[in-house]
């Protein structure tokens, strides 16, 4: 899971740098091309996240019942640290750099600003969020308060896993309904994907003659995802038609590496390297923009966005990988490590997102 994590804030670091390189790449045709693939690709890491967020989090919740109050302490632990950090970091650059701030200069408007980004509700609401990526924890927030009332008040633990089955398909049917035909926030959808997935391997664990899917079918199915958001077209139904593809795929993937540790695609995402960055992967993901942000303002001065080409592209893109890295290291090693994910008791371990090698979203078991 740490190797799933790590895969999926890969493609969200893809989807920024792709974003920030275009004026240094404007005159290579095909090297735009394919930053435009990346930048589509890299936003399908989010969902994945949501998967892993909706698997943890669903499946802690359907081990035992748990004290609102107590889960959702540990929810806000889990997420707020680490946040709060890289949100006074946004607050004190936007006044030094007045001409990239997004705080209004009123102050009346910039109070409430910041008080709605504070409250995580930018992703939600037509919000423009401070830090970029964190319209996505509006998502995650949500999930955490809804899913133990739903749990308790439809008495999902003692229902058939056929009715649940049944009760989360109609529930992911009628989001994506929604979402084709109004818009709206469609990608709750791989929440739920998240929680099928926990359905799908409890019901494998107790038949114990069930065989995993193949690896060759995990590694389909990742082609899958990330040719999704390739597809053409735009508007709600083309949103909803690329969602529904991942509501598929993001799961599969992961029934496959969970179900079958052995084989040589859940081998490949066992990779050191892989776990290391998703072990920080909710520190990675607060904080890769804004270090990607200060690399290009700092390239701009020795080497003007002037279409440069495609060795710009591809030569940058490693050297700005590593330097998101070292920050990132240093909020997880000295912010999020200690105060979100320390031992401090067993119900902090099992009721957010957690231990070391269990994961989720990028605020999962490390936030999310």
């Amino acid at each position: 899971m740490e190797g799933l994590r790590g895969f999926a804030v890969l493609l969200v670091f893809l989807t920024h740098y792709a974003g920030m390189v275009e004026p240094w790449i404007a005159g290579s045709t095909e090297t735009v091309r394919i930053a435009s693939g990346l930048r589509h690709v890299g936003h399908a890491g989010v969902d994945l996240f949501f998967v892993l967020s909706g698997y943890l989090i669903y499946g802690s919740l359907m081990k035992r019942p748990q004290p609102f109050i107590g889960f959702m302490r540990r929810r806000v632990a889990r997420i707020y640290p680490a946040f709060i950090v890289v949100f006074i970091a946004y607050v004190l650059l936007s006044f030094a750099f007045p001409s990239e701030s997004r705080i209004p200069a009123d102050p009346a408007e910039a109070a409430l600003y910041l008080v709605q980004n504070l409250l995580l509700l930018p992703g939600l609401f037509p919000i423009d969020p401070l830090i970029t990526v964190a319209w996505s924890l509006s998502y995650e927030m949500l999930f955490y308060l809804v899913t133990p009332a739903f749990i308790a008040l439809l008495g999902l633990r003692g229902r058939s896993r056929r009715w649940r089955v049944v009760f989360l398909l109609a529930g992911a049917g009628a989001l994506a309904l929604h979402g084709a035909l109004q818009g709206g926030p469609i990608r709750l959808m791989m929440f739920v994907a998240g929680m099928l997935l926990h359905e799908a391997l409890a019901h494998r664990l107790k038949a114990a003659s069930a065989s995993p899917p193949a690896a060759l079918a995990g590694l389909l199915a990742l082609l899958a995802g990330l040719g999704a958001v390739l597809l053409p077209g735009e508007g709600h139904a083309a949103q909803a038609a690329q969602v529904c593809i991942l509501f598929v795929a993001w799961p599969l993937l992961c029934l496959v590496c969970f179900g079958a540790p052995s084989a040589w695609l859940p081998r490949a995402f066992s990779w050191t390297p892989l776990r290391w960055l998703g072990n920080m992967s909710y520190s990675y993901y607060l904080l890769h923009g804004l270090v990607l942000n200060a690399g290009f303002l700092l390239l701009s001065q020795v080497l003007p966005p002037a279409g440069q080409g495609a060795w710009v592209f591809w030569g940058l893109l490693p050297a700005l990988f590593a330097l998101t890295l070292g920050p990132s290291a240093a909020l997880f090693l000295l912010v999020e490590r200690p105060y979100s994910l320390a031992p401090s008791s067993k119900a902090a371990r099992i009721g957010g997102m957690p231990q070391r090698r269990t994961g989720a979203s990028p605020t999962e078991r490390r936030s999310d």
